[in-house]
């Protein structure tokens, strides 16, 4: 099988993956409550003779394995959605009344595109009789910024040459940008109730030390890395305000450019937390419920995947794919396009087309993206690169309501079919003429990582 075979070979299964990406985008299920979604994909693989393991204390989480010696390379899928993004196909903010959850990151076709260059990869390993061997991995809770996290704790990512992923987005190109490197934490003060009007000062505020923190932190802001971000959500302020509240919890995320700039946030924040419980005689205790690395992208498989970009070519929408786009997009000004190429680190140039046609070699290596991903700590054990495929019009934001509506769509899918050819192509090379590439592209991860990974959970 010659790589315009695996291209062919997808065409012909397009009918297949439009319906494995339709379902779970009719079943968007929560982050650790993907049970449909990695069911589905778990069924597809094992069908297509992947041996199928389980990954311990993560029901939605598994591997799909097919081949077998060296290299070993891996494709990560995602297939969590998200609470409050409940959207039909409609080109119009129009809530579905079964659900309030919607694929507003499009994760219904990363798991689905990954799958299928897999499984493309299986029938060009298993017609070449070529050594090495091709893994899926399915990873919940993408959106909590911790599946791959608890993934890679259990060791599952630590033998691989190299792993190749993509996300659904608006431009046809390659990310060689980082990711800001992410803390979740809960604080949660425990303090004395009392009656707010005839015994105030028998009372201890857990409300006030929330409140006591949060002016901490905004004081905090000013002493942080210029690009670090605290952002954060009062989660129990207390019942009756007749009744001085016993019990507060604040909720915060950290973000900086790196990781160790996200600890030292961190430890000052902890510090703010603890001086809030002392001003207050209050107790304080806190959970690290997620935390992440910043990517570190391998420009050696980043151009790898370029190359099959250029390969493959963009999609090939009909009118009526650019009608749908046209009125999905229609309240979209030029100021948000702008906006929005802006944050994808694209020519300007672009806002004048509705989907983006072409495959854009963008000059992002060095810069930093305004948002988190769990790949982060996968990108710190192998080789890794990923890019991205036009599957929503230009303009449209993550985790919003047309994100939503596309991902459920022709225009979507054909985007997701790009991208499981980008990904299968790649594979061919690395597994027909891998050996240099993949020593180069370890040579380069050595050279940015030269310290073990240690998970970020363990502070």
């Amino acid at each position: 099988m010659n790589k315009e075979d695996l291209y062919n070979y997808l065409d012909s299964r397009n009918r297949d993956f439009y319906s494995l990406a339709d379902k779970i985008w009719e079943n968007p299920e929560p982050a650790y409550g993907e049970k449909i979604a990695s069911d589905l994909l778990r069924e597809t693989l094992k069908n297509e003779g992947f041996l199928i393991k389980e990954i311990t204390d993560m029901p939605t989480a598994f591997i799909a394995e097919y081949g077998e010696g060296l290299p070993i390379i891996g494709l990560t899928g995602e297939y969590d959605s998200l609470d409050g993004l409940s959207q039909t196909r409609e080109p119009e903010p129009m809530a579905r009344v079964e659900t309030n959850y919607g694929h507003g990151c499009g994760h219904n076709m990363l798991g689905t595109a990954s799958a299928a260059a897999a499984i493309a990869a299986k029938e060009m390993l298993k017609s070449s009789k070529l050594p090495g061997t091709v893994r899926f991995y399915g990873c919940p809770a993408e959106e909590r910024l911790s599946g791959k996290v608890l993934m890679a704790q259990k060791g599952v990512f630590d033998d691989l040459d190299a792993c190749l992923t993509w996300h659904p987005s608006s431009l046809n190109t390659v990310w060689g940008c980082r990711f800001l490197a992410f803390n979740s934490v809960r604080f949660h003060f425990t303090g004395r109730a009392a009656h707010a009007a005839a015994s105030p000062e028998s009372g201890r505020s857990a409300l006030d030390a929330v409140e006591l923190m949060n002016i901490g932190a905004n004081y905090l802001r000013e002493h942080i890395p210029d690009a670090a971000r605290l952002h954060y959500s009062i989660t129990d302020g207390g019942g009756e305000p007749n009744i001085v509240p016993a019990k507060a919890s604040v909720w915060y995320y950290l973000r900086a450019p790196e990781r160790h700039q996200v600890e030292d946030v961190f430890k000052r924040l902890v510090k703010v937390a603890q001086g809030a419980a002392m001003m207050t005689e209050t107790a304080v205790e806190y959970e690290l419920d997620a935390a992440c690395y910043d990517v570190m992208p391998n420009d050696v498989l980043g151009r790898l995947l370029l190359k099959n970009l250029k390969a493959a070519g963009s999609p090939d929408y009909d009118s009526a794919d650019e009608e749908y786009a046209r009125k999905l997009s229609h309240e979209f000004t030029p100021e948000r396009k702008e906006t929005s190429l802006k944050g994808l680190f694209a020519p300007l140039s672009l806002k004048n087309q509705i989907v983006h046609k072409g495959i854009l070699e963008n000059k992002d290596q060095g810069k930093v993206m305004a948002g988190s991903t769990d790949l982060g700590d996968v990108s710190r054990i192998t080789p890794t690169a990923q890019f991205t495929t036009a599957t929503w019009p230009i303009g449209t934001a993550s985790h919003s309501w047309q994100a939503s509506a596309a991902s459920g769509s022709s225009l979507g899918y054909k985007g997701m079919m790009l991208a499981a050819k980008v990904l299968g192509g790649s594979l061919w090379d690395l597994f027909h003429e891998g050996t240099k590439l993949l020593k180069d592209a370890r040579e380069e991860f050595l050279q940015k990582n030269p310290e073990t990974y240690k998970s970020p959970l363990q502070q």
